[in-house]
């Protein structure tokens, strides 16, 4: 079984583009292939916006947030404090305290590949495929 924190935008590109790679991992999570890791903070900032965009729905996407995933949040961000935007770091600070891919399509993380474990939803989901293939 995989896992990955899912960031936000992971989940508003999957609510307009059905066909998107985004879209392509909320279905392996529904499925449970995908382990969504999530901390109280993550999980209330994908609500929150969720909920102001009107074609979106949180009770759909709620699910996702299953106890398997959920994480107690590390509560210093100072190790990540090279991300520039500040919202951002609850989802690096998540992903380096626990080893586990960050998937995303903001550039303000993405900028730091080298130091984060992120990801785009579409390479992402073709290293899943990859795995997948070699099994």
């Amino acid at each position: 079984m995989h896992r990955a924190i899912l960031d936000t935008n992971v989940f508003v590109a999957a609510g307009f583009r059905a066909g998107s790679a985004s879209a392509a991992l909320l279905e392996l999570a529904a499925a449970g292939t995908l382990v969504q890791v999530w901390s109280e903070a993550t999980r209330d900032e994908t609500r929150e916006v969720l909920t102001r965009i009107p074609r979106l729905s949180w009770p759909a996407i709620e699910p996702l947030f299953g106890p398997e995933g959920r994480v107690d949040a590390p509560h210093d961000l100072a190790p990540v404090i090279f991300v520039a935007d500040l919202s951002d770091r609850k989802f690096a600070a998540l992903a380096l305290a626990t080893g586990t891919p960050l998937v995303s399509s903001d550039d303000d993380l993405l900028v730091h590949a080298g130091r984060l474990p992120v990801y785009t939803p579409g390479a992402f989901l073709r290293a899943l495929e990859g795995d997948a293939t070699s099994a």
